[in-house]
């Protein structure tokens, strides 16, 4: 099912300010909350498409992405979505959307009681550097991550047994302790982790010696990720679950993955355009010619139109790089650089004597002028 437009979901205009953002999705996030819509499941949609709206409109980078590329079509990044562009790269189940909520107002409306929200581990950046060559076709890499994994002797419980592990006297287990003040709005609830347990609303008595009571270690692992044709620099895409384990179990972090490109020896990228340039001597501008040229997918034989001057364009169609999440392809444009011989030979300097002769003849020793087109 296609997404709605986030702008839409929050009853905004596009270009919306962080302030308006946050305002419209309190009064949605209100209105759709759980404990005051119980058992309604159309409510506890609308609070998670809500929430999920609010993630990105209110975060600065993801909400420029969206702007400029909006919903991708589904599956269209093969498992791997991309922030702002990837199908169904911001899908929210009910404990994300109550802990937006709870992250954003610290709290929620109505009297109902509340579980412990499960803890979530931290959320990785890594930087990608592709050559032009990968971003034409798209490429699978494969990248080492240092991150914290759930300890496999204590499967992640940071006990040495099941005995050294009680429940919280402070927040009973819950993990979180709450204070409940009224207003003209009616009841709010803040809530902030237990400082006894660290938010866990475990205690242990016994840690586990592997990982020292925290649940996880500190393991360099291999990520693979799916690259799509097309990205460019400041381009980034979240890879679920890749990111830091939580302690002591709990929902795993994401992994950020910034795209950047590498210089090309040869080719200069305006967005899906690629520019190369062509030295070509005096005899092949002024006769014509066939040169075989590089591309980013291999070579090709280019033909140079006889009195090519310096500075001519010439495209090659397709050659160029896809446009992401599109069947369009950019084109490589050829620029004709007509080279002097800085030491010629003497074959070559009793050949140009006999051409400056020739043109002495035909046109006398006057010089020709032009005004100059362009400073550029």
């Amino acid at each position: 099912m296609a997404k709605r437009d986030y702008y839409e979901v929050l009853g905004l205009s596009k270009g919306a300010s962080k302030a308006d953002v946050k305002k419209s999705y309190r009064q949605i996030a209100m209105k759709y909350h759980p404990d005051k819509n119980p058992g309604d499941a159309e409510a506890e949609t609308k609070f998670k498409e809500a929430a999920e709206a609010y993630s990105v409109l209110n975060d600065d980078q993801k909400k420029a992405q969206y702007d400029q590329f909006g919903h991708a079509p589904e599956g269209g990044m093969g498992g791997n979505p991309f922030d702002g562009f990837g199908g169904g790269g911001f899908g929210v189940d009910l404990s994300d959307a109550l802990r937006i909520f709870m992250d954003g107002f610290g709290g929620g409306g109505g009297g109902g009681s509340r579980s412990r929200s499960r803890a979530r581990g931290a959320d990785l950046k890594i930087k990608l550097p592709l050559t032009l060559e990968e971003i034409a076709v798209g490429v699978t890499k494969k990248m080492k991550v240092k991150r914290f994994e759930s300890c496999s002797d204590c499967s992640g419980t940071g006990a040495r047994d099941k005995t050294s592990k009680t429940n919280c006297t402070v927040c009973h287990g819950r993990g979180e302790v709450q204070q409940v003040s009224r207003s003209m709005f009616g009841q709010f609830v803040n809530i902030q982790p237990c400082s006894n347990c660290d938010g866990t609303g475990e205690v242990i008595s016994n840690p586990c010696p592997t990982c020292s009571g925290d649940g996880r270690v500190r393991k360099e692992s291999v990520v693979s990720a799916k690259i799509p044709a097309g990205v460019h620099a400041g381009n980034y895409m979240t890879l679920k679950g890749e990111g830091n384990s939580a302690r002591r179990g709990g929902q795993q972090g994401d992994l950020i993955v910034l795209i950047d490109e590498k210089e090309h020896e040869l080719f200069i990228r305006d967005e899906d355009n690629i520019y190369l340039e062509l030295g070509v001597n005096m005899a092949q501008a002024v006769n014509g010619t066939e040169l075989e040229i590089p591309t980013l997918t291999g070579k090709v034989n280019l033909k140079i139109p006889a009195g090519s001057q310096s500075g001519k364009l010439l495209r090659l169609r397709g050659k160029g790089i896809p446009r992401i999440n599109s069947h369009m392809v950019g084109d490589q444009m050829v620029k004709i650089q007509i080279e002097t011989p800085v030491k010629p030979s003497k074959k070559e300097k009793e050949l140009y004597k006999e051409l400056a002769e020739y043109y002495s003849a035909q046109k006398g020793k006057r010089s020709i002028f032009r005004k100059i087109k362009s400073l550029l």
